[in-house]
Protein backbone atom coordinates (compact mmCIF):
# COMPACT_ATOMS: atom_id res chain seq x y z
CA UNK A 1 0.00 0.00 0.00
CA UNK A 2 1.23 3.23 -1.06
CA UNK A 3 -0.40 6.11 1.13
CA UNK A 4 1.96 8.90 -0.79
CA UNK A 5 -0.66 8.51 -3.95
CA UNK A 6 -3.41 10.67 -3.45
CA UNK A 7 -5.71 8.57 -6.18
CA UNK A 8 -4.94 4.64 -3.69
CA UNK A 9 -5.83 6.66 -0.73
CA UNK A 10 -9.28 7.69 -1.98
CA UNK A 11 -9.97 3.98 -3.01
CA UNK A 12 -9.06 2.79 0.74
CA UNK A 13 -12.30 1.70 2.81
CA UNK A 14 -13.71 3.23 5.47
CA UNK A 15 -13.20 2.26 8.78
CA UNK A 16 -11.83 3.60 12.42
CA UNK A 17 -8.62 2.09 12.23
CA UNK A 18 -6.13 3.93 10.24
CA UNK A 19 -3.72 2.47 7.43
CA UNK A 20 -0.31 2.37 8.09
CA UNK A 21 2.98 2.65 5.98
CA UNK A 22 6.31 1.77 7.65
CA UNK A 23 9.13 4.54 7.42
CA UNK A 24 11.88 2.82 9.04
CA UNK A 25 12.62 0.67 12.36
CA UNK A 26 10.06 1.34 14.76
CA UNK A 27 8.33 3.87 13.03
CA UNK A 28 5.58 4.07 10.72
CA UNK A 29 2.77 6.84 9.26
CA UNK A 30 -0.98 6.09 9.37
CA UNK A 31 -3.93 7.53 7.48
CA UNK A 32 -7.26 7.29 8.61
CA UNK A 33 -9.79 6.74 6.03
CA UNK A 34 -13.31 8.57 6.14
CA UNK A 35 -11.66 11.50 8.26
CA UNK A 36 -8.67 11.50 6.28
CA UNK A 37 -6.73 12.51 8.91
CA UNK A 38 -2.73 11.95 9.63
CA UNK A 39 -1.26 10.44 12.31
CA UNK A 40 2.91 9.13 13.41
CA UNK A 41 2.90 5.91 15.78
CA UNK A 42 7.07 5.43 17.35
CA UNK A 43 7.96 2.35 19.16
CA UNK A 44 11.01 3.46 21.82
CA UNK A 45 13.45 1.47 23.38
CA UNK A 46 11.22 0.38 26.36
CA UNK A 47 8.77 -1.17 23.47
CA UNK A 48 6.21 1.31 23.72
CA UNK A 49 4.57 2.65 21.12
CA UNK A 50 3.29 6.13 21.06
CA UNK A 51 0.91 7.88 18.70
CA UNK A 52 0.93 11.72 17.44
CA UNK A 53 -1.70 13.13 15.98
CA UNK A 54 -0.77 15.26 12.90
CA UNK A 55 -3.41 17.08 11.30
CA UNK A 56 -6.12 16.21 8.35
CA UNK A 57 -6.30 17.98 5.09
CA UNK A 58 -2.58 17.47 4.47
CA UNK A 59 -0.70 16.30 1.69
CA UNK A 60 1.65 13.65 1.77
CA UNK A 61 4.98 15.17 2.09
CA UNK A 62 3.68 17.52 4.86
CA UNK A 63 2.66 14.53 6.46
CA UNK A 64 5.08 12.90 6.43
CA UNK A 65 7.71 15.86 7.23
CA UNK A 66 5.97 16.45 10.45
CA UNK A 67 6.03 12.64 11.43
CA UNK A 68 9.79 13.05 10.75
CA UNK A 69 10.06 15.71 12.95
CA UNK A 70 8.36 14.49 15.96
CA UNK A 71 9.91 10.96 15.12
CA UNK A 72 13.20 12.85 15.55
CA UNK A 73 12.58 14.27 18.90
CA UNK A 74 11.51 11.13 20.27
CA UNK A 75 15.08 9.12 18.77
CA UNK A 76 17.16 12.07 19.95
CA UNK A 77 15.98 11.50 23.57
CA UNK A 78 18.75 9.95 25.98
CA UNK A 79 16.34 8.29 28.56
CA UNK A 80 14.63 5.25 27.90
CA UNK A 81 11.38 6.38 27.26
CA UNK A 82 9.61 10.04 26.67
CA UNK A 83 7.60 11.74 28.48
CA UNK A 84 4.48 13.43 27.24
CA UNK A 85 2.86 15.71 29.85
CA UNK A 86 1.37 19.60 30.72
CA UNK A 87 4.05 22.42 31.07
CA UNK A 88 3.34 23.04 34.19
CA UNK A 89 3.95 18.61 34.78
CA UNK A 90 7.47 19.69 33.13
CA UNK A 91 8.10 22.06 35.64
CA UNK A 92 6.85 19.77 38.26
CA UNK A 93 9.15 17.33 37.13
CA UNK A 94 12.43 20.27 36.62
CA UNK A 95 12.06 20.78 40.93
CA UNK A 96 12.04 17.09 41.62
CA UNK A 97 15.68 16.88 39.71
CA UNK A 98 16.53 19.59 41.56
CA UNK A 99 15.44 18.21 45.30
CA UNK A 100 16.95 14.67 43.91
CA UNK A 101 20.17 16.82 43.14
CA UNK A 102 20.16 18.31 46.61
CA UNK A 103 19.33 21.99 45.65
CA UNK A 104 16.05 22.52 47.63
CA UNK A 105 17.46 26.37 48.30
CA UNK A 106 16.96 26.65 44.43
CA UNK A 107 13.83 24.08 43.83
CA UNK A 108 11.96 26.51 46.58
CA UNK A 109 12.18 29.58 45.05
CA UNK A 110 11.54 27.99 41.01
CA UNK A 111 8.51 26.81 43.05
CA UNK A 112 7.13 29.80 44.13
CA UNK A 113 8.30 31.19 40.38
CA UNK A 114 5.98 29.09 38.75
CA UNK A 115 3.45 29.16 41.22
CA UNK A 116 2.94 32.55 40.42
CA UNK A 117 3.52 33.35 37.49
CA UNK A 118 2.56 29.40 35.60
CA UNK A 119 0.66 27.39 37.61
CA UNK A 120 -2.56 30.01 37.59
CA UNK A 121 -2.07 30.60 34.12
CA UNK A 122 -3.48 29.12 30.94
CA UNK A 123 -0.65 27.93 29.52
CA UNK A 124 0.11 25.29 32.70
CA UNK A 125 -2.25 23.26 31.21
CA UNK A 126 -1.48 22.66 27.58
CA UNK A 127 0.55 20.22 26.04
CA UNK A 128 4.47 20.62 26.08
CA UNK A 129 4.79 18.88 22.70
CA UNK A 130 2.11 21.34 21.03
CA UNK A 131 2.60 24.88 22.85
CA UNK A 132 3.95 27.40 20.14
CA UNK A 133 6.13 30.04 20.74
CA UNK A 134 2.97 32.79 20.16
CA UNK A 135 1.90 31.21 22.88
CA UNK A 136 4.53 31.41 25.32
CA UNK A 137 4.59 35.18 23.83
CA UNK A 138 1.10 35.86 24.93
CA UNK A 139 2.15 34.00 28.40
CA UNK A 140 4.77 37.27 28.77
CA UNK A 141 2.33 39.31 27.77
CA UNK A 142 0.09 39.09 30.77
CA UNK A 143 2.82 38.99 32.94
CA UNK A 144 3.65 42.43 32.15
CA UNK A 145 0.80 44.04 33.93
CA UNK A 146 2.20 44.94 36.90
CA UNK A 147 5.87 44.00 36.78
CA UNK A 148 8.89 45.66 35.06
CA UNK A 149 10.64 44.38 32.11
CA UNK A 150 13.19 42.86 34.32
CA UNK A 151 11.24 41.18 36.61
CA UNK A 152 9.36 39.79 33.64
CA UNK A 153 12.83 38.73 32.24
CA UNK A 154 13.82 37.05 35.56
CA UNK A 155 10.52 35.04 35.51
CA UNK A 156 10.75 34.34 31.75
CA UNK A 157 14.30 32.95 32.46
CA UNK A 158 12.94 30.67 34.94
CA UNK A 159 10.68 29.06 33.32
CA UNK A 160 12.98 28.60 30.25
CA UNK A 161 15.75 26.82 32.14
CA UNK A 162 13.38 24.47 33.91
CA UNK A 163 11.67 23.66 30.67
CA UNK A 164 15.16 22.83 28.57
CA UNK A 165 15.84 21.13 31.82
CA UNK A 166 12.68 18.91 31.26
CA UNK A 167 13.58 18.20 27.41
CA UNK A 168 16.85 16.42 29.11
CA UNK A 169 14.68 14.43 31.36
CA UNK A 170 12.53 12.97 28.48
CA UNK A 171 9.90 14.84 28.02
CA UNK A 172 8.83 15.93 24.42
CA UNK A 173 8.65 19.32 23.16
CA UNK A 174 10.15 22.30 20.72
CA UNK A 175 12.87 24.77 22.40
CA UNK A 176 12.35 27.10 19.78
CA UNK A 177 9.07 27.70 21.23
CA UNK A 178 9.81 29.37 24.76
CA UNK A 179 13.18 30.79 23.07
CA UNK A 180 12.18 34.56 23.34
CA UNK A 181 14.27 37.42 23.03
CA UNK A 182 14.56 39.18 26.31
CA UNK A 183 11.89 42.56 26.67
CA UNK A 184 13.59 45.87 26.68
CA UNK A 185 14.82 47.27 30.13
CA UNK A 186 13.64 50.09 31.45
CA UNK A 187 16.64 51.66 31.72
CA UNK A 188 16.32 55.78 31.96
CA UNK A 189 18.88 58.06 30.14
CA UNK A 190 21.22 58.39 32.87
CA UNK A 191 21.45 54.41 33.70
CA UNK A 192 18.89 54.66 36.60
CA UNK A 193 16.84 51.69 37.63
CA UNK A 194 16.60 51.65 41.15
CA UNK A 195 13.69 52.76 43.17
CA UNK A 196 15.54 55.22 46.80
CA UNK A 197 13.85 55.76 49.50
CA UNK A 198 14.96 58.75 51.65
CA UNK A 199 14.93 58.65 55.54
CA UNK A 200 10.81 59.34 56.19
CA UNK A 201 10.17 57.33 53.78
CA UNK A 202 11.75 53.93 55.14
CA UNK A 203 10.60 54.50 58.60
CA UNK A 204 7.06 54.97 57.33
CA UNK A 205 7.61 51.52 55.90
CA UNK A 206 9.52 50.04 58.88
CA UNK A 207 6.28 51.60 60.97
CA UNK A 208 3.45 49.76 59.15
CA UNK A 209 5.21 46.52 59.05
CA UNK A 210 5.14 43.42 61.03
CA UNK A 211 7.47 43.43 63.95
CA UNK A 212 9.44 40.47 62.41
CA UNK A 213 9.39 42.47 58.76
CA UNK A 214 10.40 45.71 60.58
CA UNK A 215 13.51 44.16 62.17
CA UNK A 216 14.61 42.56 58.59
CA UNK A 217 14.12 45.84 56.83
CA UNK A 218 16.28 47.96 59.65
CA UNK A 219 18.61 45.35 59.42
CA UNK A 220 18.82 46.44 55.72
CA UNK A 221 18.93 49.55 56.42
CA UNK A 222 21.86 49.18 58.35
CA UNK A 223 24.06 47.48 56.44
CA UNK A 224 23.12 47.77 52.69
CA UNK A 225 22.79 43.69 52.12
CA UNK A 226 21.20 42.16 49.88
CA UNK A 227 18.20 40.74 51.25
CA UNK A 228 18.82 36.61 50.32
CA UNK A 229 22.68 37.32 52.15
CA UNK A 230 21.08 39.13 55.25
CA UNK A 231 18.06 36.38 55.69
CA UNK A 232 20.68 33.78 55.52
CA UNK A 233 22.82 35.12 58.00
CA UNK A 234 23.42 33.66 61.51
CA UNK A 235 23.89 34.85 65.06
CA UNK A 236 27.82 33.30 64.64
CA UNK A 237 27.83 36.11 61.65
CA UNK A 238 28.10 38.53 64.03
CA UNK A 239 31.61 38.81 65.71
CA UNK A 240 30.10 42.21 67.62
CA UNK A 241 31.30 45.01 65.03
CA UNK A 242 31.46 43.10 61.88
CA UNK A 243 28.26 41.05 60.10
CA UNK A 244 29.82 38.49 57.83
CA UNK A 245 27.67 38.13 54.59
CA UNK A 246 27.83 35.85 51.68
CA UNK A 247 26.69 35.41 48.36
CA UNK A 248 27.32 33.88 44.99
CA UNK A 249 28.08 35.30 41.85
CA UNK A 250 29.60 34.51 38.55
CA UNK A 251 29.37 31.65 36.09
CA UNK A 252 29.84 29.21 37.64
CA UNK A 253 29.12 30.52 40.63
CA UNK A 254 31.25 31.30 43.16
CA UNK A 255 30.62 32.06 47.23
CA UNK A 256 32.01 35.70 47.71
CA UNK A 257 32.26 36.24 51.61
CA UNK A 258 32.67 39.73 53.04
CA UNK A 259 32.87 41.22 56.63
CA UNK A 260 30.84 44.53 57.01
CA UNK A 261 32.17 47.09 59.12
CA UNK A 262 28.67 48.60 61.06
CA UNK A 263 28.12 51.77 62.69
CA UNK A 264 27.59 52.22 66.35
CA UNK A 265 23.94 51.91 66.16
CA UNK A 266 24.23 48.82 63.94
CA UNK A 267 26.52 47.39 66.48
CA UNK A 268 24.13 47.77 69.00
CA UNK A 269 20.93 46.70 66.77
CA UNK A 270 23.01 43.38 66.43
CA UNK A 271 24.27 43.41 69.58
CA UNK A 272 20.81 43.22 70.42
CA UNK A 273 19.14 40.51 67.98
CA UNK A 274 22.02 37.58 68.43
CA UNK A 275 21.60 38.25 72.07
CA UNK A 276 20.88 34.76 73.64
CA UNK A 277 20.54 33.27 70.16
CA UNK A 278 22.56 29.54 69.19
CA UNK A 279 25.58 30.26 67.12
CA UNK A 280 23.50 28.57 64.34
CA UNK A 281 20.02 30.73 64.23
CA UNK A 282 18.98 32.79 61.96
CA UNK A 283 19.18 36.28 62.83
CA UNK A 284 16.24 37.19 60.89
CA UNK A 285 12.91 35.34 60.83
CA UNK A 286 9.51 35.24 59.22
CA UNK A 287 8.00 34.50 62.82
CA UNK A 288 10.58 33.75 65.16
CA UNK A 289 11.64 30.34 64.19
CA UNK A 290 11.12 29.87 59.65
CA UNK A 291 14.41 32.32 58.32
CA UNK A 292 12.61 34.42 55.63
CA UNK A 293 11.91 33.15 52.10
CA UNK A 294 11.92 35.63 49.40
CA UNK A 295 8.34 35.34 48.53
CA UNK A 296 7.53 35.87 52.19
CA UNK A 297 8.96 39.39 52.14
CA UNK A 298 8.25 40.37 49.44
CA UNK A 299 4.72 39.80 50.23
CA UNK A 300 4.62 41.44 53.51
CA UNK A 301 6.89 44.39 52.42
CA UNK A 302 3.69 44.73 49.57
CA UNK A 303 1.34 44.66 52.52
CA UNK A 304 3.29 47.64 54.75
CA UNK A 305 4.13 49.83 51.54
CA UNK A 306 -0.44 49.65 51.19
CA UNK A 307 -0.70 50.45 54.88
CA UNK A 308 1.81 52.88 54.87
CA UNK A 309 0.36 54.71 51.51
CA UNK A 310 -3.22 54.62 52.91
CA UNK A 311 -2.67 57.73 55.27
CA UNK A 312 0.62 58.83 53.14
CA UNK A 313 0.69 62.03 50.67
CA UNK A 314 2.86 63.70 48.68
CA UNK A 315 6.74 62.84 48.81
CA UNK A 316 5.54 60.68 51.82
CA UNK A 317 3.88 58.00 49.69
CA UNK A 318 6.63 55.20 49.14
CA UNK A 319 6.83 55.10 44.92
CA UNK A 320 5.53 52.08 42.63
CA UNK A 321 8.14 49.51 42.73
CA UNK A 322 9.82 49.81 46.23
CA UNK A 323 10.93 46.93 47.12
CA UNK A 324 13.47 45.28 50.22
CA UNK A 325 16.53 45.89 47.66
CA UNK A 326 15.10 49.64 47.47
CA UNK A 327 16.87 49.66 51.59
CA UNK A 328 20.17 48.68 49.77
CA UNK A 329 20.17 51.13 47.12
CA UNK A 330 19.44 54.08 49.79
CA UNK A 331 22.14 52.82 51.91
CA UNK A 332 24.86 52.65 49.18
CA UNK A 333 23.56 56.11 47.81
CA UNK A 334 23.50 57.69 51.17
CA UNK A 335 27.05 56.26 52.04
CA UNK A 336 28.30 57.91 48.84
CA UNK A 337 26.25 61.36 49.10
CA UNK A 338 25.37 61.74 52.90
CA UNK A 339 28.51 60.63 54.28
CA UNK A 340 31.14 60.89 51.74
CA UNK A 341 32.62 57.56 51.72
CA UNK A 342 34.27 56.88 48.75
CA UNK A 343 32.90 54.26 45.90
CA UNK A 344 35.61 51.84 46.34
CA UNK A 345 35.47 51.28 50.03
CA UNK A 346 31.32 51.29 49.71
CA UNK A 347 31.63 48.57 47.04
CA UNK A 348 33.68 46.34 49.36
CA UNK A 349 31.22 47.20 52.04
CA UNK A 350 28.36 46.13 49.99
CA UNK A 351 29.63 43.58 47.38
CA UNK A 352 29.51 45.31 44.57
CA UNK A 353 31.71 46.73 42.06
CA UNK A 354 33.06 49.99 41.14
CA UNK A 355 31.35 49.73 37.62
CA UNK A 356 27.81 48.83 39.63
CA UNK A 357 28.03 52.36 41.45
CA UNK A 358 29.45 54.42 38.28
CA UNK A 359 26.39 52.82 36.70
CA UNK A 360 23.48 52.70 39.11
CA UNK A 361 24.80 55.26 41.83
CA UNK A 362 26.78 57.70 40.19
CA UNK A 363 24.30 60.64 39.76
CA UNK A 364 24.45 60.91 43.90
CA UNK A 365 28.15 61.61 43.65
CA UNK A 366 28.75 65.17 41.52
CA UNK A 367 25.63 66.81 43.75
CA UNK A 368 27.80 65.94 47.07
CA UNK A 369 31.13 66.65 45.04
CA UNK A 370 29.99 70.13 44.27
CA UNK A 371 28.95 71.03 47.50
CA UNK A 372 32.42 69.98 48.57
CA UNK A 373 34.35 71.73 45.86
CA UNK A 374 32.13 74.89 47.13
CA UNK A 375 34.37 75.27 49.96
CA UNK A 376 37.81 75.12 48.43
CA UNK A 377 39.93 78.07 48.39
CA UNK A 378 41.94 77.65 45.47
CA UNK A 379 45.36 79.90 46.11
CA UNK A 380 45.66 82.54 43.82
Amino acid sequence: MDLSRKRDRERLKVRHDPYWQRLGKGAALGFRRGADTWLARFRGRDGRQQFQALGEALEYDEAKRRAEEWMGQLGRTAVRSVKRATVREALEAYLTDLRRHGRADAARDAEWRFKSTVYEDAIANAPLESVTRDDFLEWRDRLIEGRKPRSVNRQVRAVVAALNRALDLGYVGHAAAWRLKALADDVEEDGETAVFLNPEQRKGIIAAASSHCAAFLRGLELTGARPKELAAATAADFDGKRLRLAHRKGRPPKLRVRHVVLSAEGRDFFTARTADRLSAAAIFTEDGKQPWRRHIWAREIRAAIEAHNKHARGKARIPPGASAYSFRHARISELLQVHGIDPLTVAVQTGTSIAMIERAYLRFIPSALQEKLAQVKDSA
